[in-house]
């Protein structure tokens, strides 16, 4: 049955490469002296089998349209919908909310930075492996760097803006 599908697709993938009118595809299932099965297309294939007609079809080929080098959708004329007042409106409220974010993200980087310094000047009596210091101190690092990689973001954003 697998074979059979898979020729089935075969031969329905074909068929418009076959021809550019109507025509008849027939698809025979035999079985030869050793009870295999076989399908095909073709009908001098089917001579001295066993052969049942599975499906056949009449297709119909139509050439696609070939269409011209004008594009058909246009822009509406009122195109585009804002005006440069409102496009500077709508900047000005972006730079606004991008320099709050860029305050907040200054003032949280200056709060993990001072719990960094203050998290280096204290060890611990079962810290007397430096790797555990660093391993402690670790997540003071990264809260630093998410912090700096987001106020370079927001430089990025903001140059951005002026474009």
């Amino acid at each position: 049955m697998r074979l059979f599908l898979t020729f089935l697709g075969f031969v329905l993938a074909l068929a418009p490469a076959l021809a550019h009118a109507q025509q008849d595809i027939t698809i025979w299932s035999c079985k030869d002296k050793d009870g295999r099965t076989h399908v095909t297309n073709l009908r001098e294939d089917t001579a001295g089998k066993n052969c049942k007609v599975v499906q056949q079809t009449r297709v119909q080929v139509v050439p696609a349209q070939i269409q011209s080098g004008k594009s058909e959708a246009r822009p509406p004329a009122a195109f585009p919908l804002e005006d440069a007042k409102a496009r500077a409106s709508a900047k000005s409220r972006q730079r606004e909310i991008l320099e709050r974010e860029m305050a907040q993200e200054e003032e949280a980087l200056g709060q993990a930075r001072k719990e960094l310094a203050e998290q280096e000047s204290v060890r611990f009596g079962d810290e007397r492996n430096y790797a555990k210091v660093l391993e402690r101190l670790q997540k003071y690092k990264d809260a630093v760097e998410v912090h700096e990689k987001n106020i370079e973001s927001l430089r990025r954003e903001l140059v951005n803006l002026n474009r």
